[in-house]
């Protein structure tokens, strides 16, 4: 996709002859990380729209997409196995619901659920 096609890119302004005019800014919301104990966290598995192949999905997550990865490749690495992160959503290959509860419960995510 050329940058010019992109969503963030299209401005209905062409020209304005209003020397005090200032362009919008674009506001950015900021999404604070809820503390680790607070986050609550479900784990479930899937099979809709994956060829019949399962995976364990955990959804649920309150905070930045950064933070998001990073307990996602945590997730990974403990479970062995391939997965992506993606819509706020963490997605492990294969059936690993009961390591990946584990896994939360041991980091201090209490509120997660099976």
């Amino acid at each position: 996709m050329s940058k010019k096609n992109k969503p963030g890119n299209y401005s209905p302004l062409v020209y304005s002859t209003d020397p005090n005019y200032t362009p919008p800014s674009e506001a950015e919301e900021v999404m604070e990380t809820l503390a680790i104990a607070d986050q609550p966290l479900r784990v479930i598995l899937e099979t809709k729209h994956r060829a019949g192949k399962t995976v364990t999905i955990v959804y649920g997550f309150i905070g930045t997409e950064d933070e998001m990865n990073i307990l996602g490749k945590a997730l990974k690495n403990h479970c062995g196995t391939g997965g992506s992160v993606k819509d706020g959503e963490i997605i492990i290959q294969g059936d690993h619901r009961q390591k990946v509860f584990q896994f939360l419960k041991q980091k201090g995510y209490n509120k997660a659920k099976l």
